[in-house]
């Protein structure tokens, strides 16, 4: 495998990108417009990694309160449109996420997004990132069908990179990406600094690392295995 490993998929908020400063602040505007308190980023950072619905559900509950699912879809429908006037006004790479894409691009690789941001977001966001160019397919939640956990989310943006399954990793920050990968037979690479409820360390990820400057060894080192195991 170590020869034909050529497509890496990343998710994109709280892997590849740090979102959450521009994804609260939305948040809490909408909080604030319902009446709710609003909620320091640094206890609301564990919300994100289900979609923006979810987040603001989570929000609202944060608050004690529910939300009527009509409501919830239009405060949905609301947070959109906030969130693309401000998709990257805090938003940064994680630290030495640019200089991998590069090395993995320069070296053959088809690099692919994976995400359950809405696909225009996404392509907003990563080309206000300045990294749009490095991507061979930007496949958000609507991009398909079907997206995150289902597996084939996955395996339809690996496709889409012009690519195949038992040629890929993932590299994801949550609960959703772990299991999405390993429903797809994929296998995953996490990084702990990204959102979860849960410590990736408890979720059985392939490899951890804790800096994108180590991504190049893993996926060598994933590479190398899963070549001994068909071997």
């Amino acid at each position: 495998m170590s020869d034909t490993i050529a497509t890496i998929v990343f998710d994109l908020d709280g892997t590849l990108a740090d979102t959450a400063p521009d994804l609260i602040a939305t948040l809490n505007l909408i909080l604030a417009e319902e009446g709710l308190e609003e909620l320091p980023l640094s206890e609301a950072r564990d919300l994100i990694g289900a979609g923006a619905r979810a987040l603001l559900e989570r929000g609202i509950a944060a608050n004690g309160r529910s939300v009527a699912p009509a409501h919830l879809d239009a405060l949905f429908e609301r947070f959109l449109v906030i969130y693309a006037g401000r998709i990257a006004v805090e938003t940064r790479l994680f630290p030495g996420v640019a200089a991998a894409l590069e090395r993995f691009r320069a070296a053959g690789w088809r690099l692919a997004v994976c995400t359950n941001k809405f696909e225009h977001h996404s392509v907003m966001l990563l080309e206000a990132l300045g990294i749009a160019g490095h991507f061979h397919a930007i496949c958000g939640r609507d991009t398909f069908p079907f997206s995150k956990p289902d597996p084939r989310h996955l395996t339809m943006t690996v496709a889409a990179a012009g690519g195949v399954p038992e040629a890929a990793l993932m590299v994801g920050d949550s609960q959703t990406d772990i299991a999405t990968a390993k429903a797809a037979g994929i296998p995953v690479i996490a990084v702990p600094f990204g959102y979860t409820m849960t410590p990736v360390s408890e979720l059985g990820p392939d490899i951890i690392i804790e800096h994108f400057d180590a991504l190049w060894d893993a996926a060598a080192a994933l590479s190398r295995r899963s070549s001994l195991a068909r071997s």
